[in-house]
């Protein structure tokens, strides 16, 4: 599976999921791995609850059901379909982070943007390596700006996350010891 090839796929099925207990129908499921879990052994349940594919990285699962699509590494192909998505829009995007503060920072821009634009913004602090892609993915033509937290647990993480996010602008909230 390619990336133009899931991306259209995804624009067809534009709710992404993480989850078997929540599967819209119609959804996408990407079969994640954790340190505790391979998202892969619950992709034919997604399959079942409701979701239209399942993004898989284990060949023997993707055997199972013509609706697995198989790709090389199912957290990467999540963040470049993000990254995919945000260029394809081109919506203006301001990326919020440092050591402190970000989630109310950020809280507090998309509620000033709100009053006059429709702003999609991180929900929760969902900022990392996976949540970064998930909002970016929820990302409409009708949206006028996005607010999108960044953090990090690791060195280069930020990096990473800005190449996904590709903002207009950045804001630092405070760097300090975390």
């Amino acid at each position: 599976m390619t990336l133009p090839q899931l991306y259209d796929i995804y624009h067809r099925h534009p709710v992404v999921t993480t989850d078997t207990r929540h599967c819209p129908e119609g959804s996408l499921f990407f079969a994640l791995r954790g340190d505790k879990f391979d998202g892969n052994a619950f992709a034919l349940d997604a399959l079942a609850n409701g979701c239209a594919y399942a993004v898989v990285d284990d060949a023997e699962v993707a055997a199972k059901d013509a609706r697995c699509l198989f790709v090389d590494d199912v957290l990467s192909i999540l963040q470049e379909l993000a990254a995919h998505h945000r260029r394809v829009l081109d919506t203006p995007v301001l990326q919020i982070t440092g050591t402190n503060g970000k989630t109310t920072t950020k809280e507090l821009v998309a509620a000033v943007l709100g009053e006059k634009f429709k702003v999609l913004y991180t929900e929760g602090n969902l900022n990392n390596h996976i949540g970064v892609p998930l909002t970016l993915l929820r990302l409409r033509p009708e949206h006028d700006f996005a607010v999108i937290e960044t953090g990090a647990n690791h060195p280069g993480e930020i990096a990473q996350l800005s190449k996904i996010v590709q903002p207009n602008c950045g804001l630092i909230t405070n760097v300090g010891k975390a």
